[in-house]
């Protein structure tokens, strides 16, 4: 099977790619500024802002499938416009897609999120995820929308902004609640996903909700640093508008999938 990853210089990209050539698959990564430097991925140059040049690069690598991973915080036409070039090529060369989303597209309440509730944004990235989810459900209905949470792994940004909280650098927020989730498993279950019918919308997300300030004092304990001078506060405080609370419920993924989606707790044990 050949899979063609879309955004294969991204933190989840890149392990998408790793991960799928050891499966043994036949895999092709783009990448826009930084290559992506894994062994066995053909690199391919790609913005996925350029319409006509997606639609030219999926038609030459005619893949079996096309994981979607393009994103950029602020800017409407990666995220959104981009991911709408993305799913209208692989469309029109009959590949299985699955999309990348995220928990930032819901607006934050106590209660767990279900699978297929709809979006309630409350910031513009938040709204262009949403509105990526609305073009790949318009344009291939088969396709899996995977929403997920904070990513950690070896190299993480999430892991790096708690080592710089502890330093005293930065703050982290006691009001801000996710479900983090290993970056190898989250890749899995993506190529799971790949090699299957599943479609619309799943949650993929750890087990454990915790604040980003809990999430702070976990690396602290893992990595046997100094959480006395761990900076917290909350997102209200200082005006940030981002989600609150978003908890996902993976059950649905738990009983679908093979990975098994660890808890951040067991992952900085």
């Amino acid at each position: 099977m050949r899979v063609l990853v879309v955004g294969g210089s991204g933190f989840l990209g890149r392990e998408v790619c790793r991960r799928g050539v050891q499966a043994g698959l036949s895999v092709v990564g783009t990448f826009h500024r930084t290559e992506i430097g894994v062994p066995g991925v053909a690199e391919r140059r790609l913005d996925v802002t350029d319409r006509a040049a997606v639609r030219a690069l999926v038609a030459e690598v005619r893949p079996d499938a096309v994981v979607a991973t393009p994103y950029r915080y602020d800017d409407w036409t990666v995220t959104a416009d981009g991911t709408a070039h993305v799913a209208l090529a692989a469309a029109e060369v009959g590949a299985r897609l699955v999309h990348l989303s995220s928990d930032a597209l819901h607006g934050g309440r106590p209660q767990p999120y279900a699978d297929d509730e709809p979006p309630s944004p409350v910031n513009a990235y938040g709204a262009a995820k949403a509105a990526a989810e609305t073009a790949v459900r318009a344009i291939d209905p088969g396709a899996a929308l995977v929403r997920t949470s904070l990513i950690l792994g070896e190299g993480s940004k999430q892991i790096q902004l708690c080592r710089d909280a502890l330093a005293g650098r930065a703050v982290l927020f006691t009001d801000e609640v996710r479900c983090p989730v290993d970056v190898t498993d989250l890749a899995d279950a993506v190529l799971e996903l790949v090699g299957s019918s599943y479609a619309g919308l799943l949650n993929v997300a750890g087990a454990d909700a915790v604040s980003r300030a809990e999430l702070g004092l976990l690396v602290a304990e893992r990595f046997r640093l100094d959480a006395t001078g761990l900076k917290t506060t909350t997102a209200a405080a200082v005006g940030v508008v981002r989600p609150s609370d978003v908890r996902l419920d993976s059950t649905r993924a738990a009983g679908l999938l093979r990975t098994r989606l660890r808890g951040v707790r067991e992952l900085l044990a």
